[in-house]
C-alpha cells in the first residue's frame, strides 16, 4: 500500500539555538541559564558546553544550502532570547535580531518556510537570578520578548511557536536539577510549569490576532506494566503529569482535577490566579507534538524519576523493545496511539510532529536511524488515513548538536558534524529523508 501524505503535507527538520549556534559571546549576546549550567562542573558530560556547538551562527548559509539540497520545505529553529534581550528585558540587541533576519531571508530565498520557536530553554541568566520560571514576572517578560521578535520579522514569518517542551523546562530544570538551571525544588517546578503556560498565553496576546501561533509539547503514550490497581494508577499519574497537565489547560481551559489532587502535598496552587487559565487557553492555530519513545510504568516500587512530582511510588519498566544509544525504547506504535488520542480526546486542531528522531552511534551509514525514520513516518501515514489532521513532520535533528546534559556524546543529526573541523556530511538517513520528501511519502 502506498503511504502518501498528500501535496500539502509539510516536510521539515528541527534544531534549537543553544544546541547548534555557538558564538555565545558574540554580537552582544547575554548569558543564558545553559551557559551557567554547562560551566558548572559535573553538570554536563565531559564538561561540554554550547560555546561552539555546530557553529551555525557563522555557517547558517551552508546549513540552509544543505536543507535546500534535501528538499526541506520548512525549518524549525529557535531564537535565542539572550541574543535579542541580553538581560531578559529592557534593551534590545539589534545585532542579535539581525542574525535571525539574515537567517530567515536566506531560508525564504531557498524556498524554505521559517518556523521560529521563541523559547527553547535558554532563559537569560538575569531572569533566573530574579527567580526564573517559578517567578510570575518571567511570564510577562516572555510576552514582551515575543512582541519584540514578532515586530521585527512578522512580515517574513507565517507560523510561530511560543514554547518548546515546557515539561522539560519546568520539571527537569526545577525538580530534578538535571537541566538548567539545576534546581531541585518540586513545589517551585509546579509553579514554573504554570508560569511557562501563562507566558505562552500572554505571548499569544502580545503577538496579536493576526499571528498564527502554536505551542510544542513533548508527549508520549503511557501504558501500565500490568492491569493491577497499582500499575493502572501509576499510568494515570504519569500520563497526568507528562501529557494532561499541559494539554488540558491549553485545550480545555482547566488543569485535570486528579493531577491537582496528586500534587496537593507538593503545592497549594495559590500561584494560579483568576483569569490565568483563560489566558493559557488562548485559541491555537496548531499543536506541535514531540515524540521519541513510549513509557511503560509500574507502581508499588521505589521511585525512579523525581521529575514526576506527586508520584512517589512510580517506576519505569522495561518493555523489552530495542533501544537507541541514549537508552530510549523504540516503538512507533506509541506515536500512532498518541496522534489518535489527540484527535479523539481534544478539540480539532492541526497537528504537526515537530520533533521525532533517534540517537545512534553510526557515523554516516546509520541504518538504525533510517529504520526509525521510515517506521515512524509509516504510522504518521496511518494516522492521516484514519482522519488525524496531521499536517507536517519535522525530523530531529538536522545536525548533530549539543545534546543538553549529554553534551556531544549523543548524535541525533541526519547530518553528521565533525566537531574538530565543522565538516558537514549527509548521513544515509538524510538521503533517505530527501527521497521520501521527493516522493511525498514512503
Amino acid at each position: 500500500m502506498s503511504k502518501s501524505f498528500g501535496p500539502d503535507f509539510l516536510w521539515g527538520a528541527a534544531t534549537s539555538s543553544y544546541q547548534i549556534e555557538g558564538a555565545i559571546h558574540e554580537d552582544g549576546r547575554g548569558p543564558s541559564i545553559w551557559d551557567a549550567f554547562a560551566a558548572t562542573r559535573g553538570k554536563v558530560a565531559n564538561g561540554d558546553t554550547g560555546a561552539v556547538a555546530a557553529d551555525h551562527y557563522h555557517r547558517y548559509r551552508e546549513d540552509v544550502a544543505l536543507m535546500a539540497g534535501l528538499g526541506l520545505q520548512a525549518y524549525r529553529f529557535s531564537i535565542a532570547w539572550p541574543r535579542v534581550q541580553p538581560c531578559g528585558s529592557g534593551r534590545i540587541e539589534q545585532r542579535g535580531l539581525d542574525f535571525y533576519r539574515r537567517l530567515i531571508d536566506t531560508l525564504l530565498e531557498a524556498g524554505i518556510q521559517p518556523w521560529p520557536t521563541l523559547y527553547h530553554w535558554d532563559l537569560p541568566e538575569p531572569l533566573e537570578d530574579a527567580g526564573g520560571w517559578p517567578a510570575r514576572d518571567t511570564a510577562q517578560r516572555l510576552a514582551e520578548y515575543a512582541a519584540v521578535v514578532h515586530d521585527a520579522v512578522s512580515d517574513r514569518v507565517e507560523r510561530w511557536t511560543t514554547l518548546n517542551e515546557p515539561w522539560c523546562s519546568a520539571f527537569l530544570g526545577y525538580a530534578t536539577g538535571r537541566h538548567a538551571p539545576g534546581r531541585a525544588e518540586p513545589a517551585q517546578a509546579v509553579r514554573a510549569a504554570h508560569h511557562l503556560l501563562l507566558g505562552h498565553g500572554l505571548a499569544v496576546q502580545a503577538m496579536g490576532e493576526d499571528a498564527r501561533v502554536g505551542i510544542t509539547l513533548n508527549l508520549t503514550d503511557v501504558s501500565p506494566l500490568t492491569g493491577s490497581p497499582d500499575d493502572l494508577d501509576a499510568a494515570r499519574r504519569i500520563d497526568g503529569m507528562q501529557n494532561r497537565f499541559f494539554l488540558d489547560p491549553l485545550l480545555h481551559g482547566a488543569y485535570p482535577e486528579d493531577v491537582v489532587d496528586d500534587l496537593r502535598e507538593v503545592t497549594t496552587f495559590e500561584h494560579v490566579r483568576e483569569g490565568d487559565l483563560k489566558t493559557i487557553a488562548a485559541p491555537l492555530d496548531f499543536l506541535g507534538v514531540n515524540y521519541y519513545s513510549p513509557m511503560l510504568v509500574a507502581g508499588g516500587g521505589p521511585h525512579t524519576e523525581t521529575a514526576y512530582v506527586g508520584s512517589p511510588s512510580v517506576r519505569y519498566a522495561d518493555g523489552g523493545r530495542p533501544r537507541t544509544s541514549i537508552g530510549w525504547e523504540v516503538d512507533e506504535g506509541g506515536l500512532l496511539a498518541l496522534l489518535l488520542r489527540l484527535h479523539s480526546e481534544y478539540p480539532a486542531l492541526p497537528l504537526y510532529v515537530t520533533e521525532n528522531g533517534a540517537a545512534f552511534d553510526d557515523e554516516v551509514h546509520d541504518s538504525g536511524r533510517v529504520s526509525y525514520l521510515e517506521n515512524h513516518l509509516g504510522v504518521c501515514a496511518r494516522a492521516v488515513e484514519q482522519g488525524v489532521p496531521l499536517k507536517g513532520y519535522f525530523v530531529w535533528s538536522l545536525l548533530d548538536n549539543f545534546e543538553w546534559a549529554y553534551g556531544y556524546a549523543q548524535r541525533f543529526g541526519i547530518v553528521h558534524i565533525d566537531y574538530a573541523t565543522q565538516r558537514r556530511t549527509l548521513r544515509d538517513s538524510a538521503r533517505r529523508y530527501a527521497d521520501i520528501i521527493a516522493r511525498g511519502g514512503l
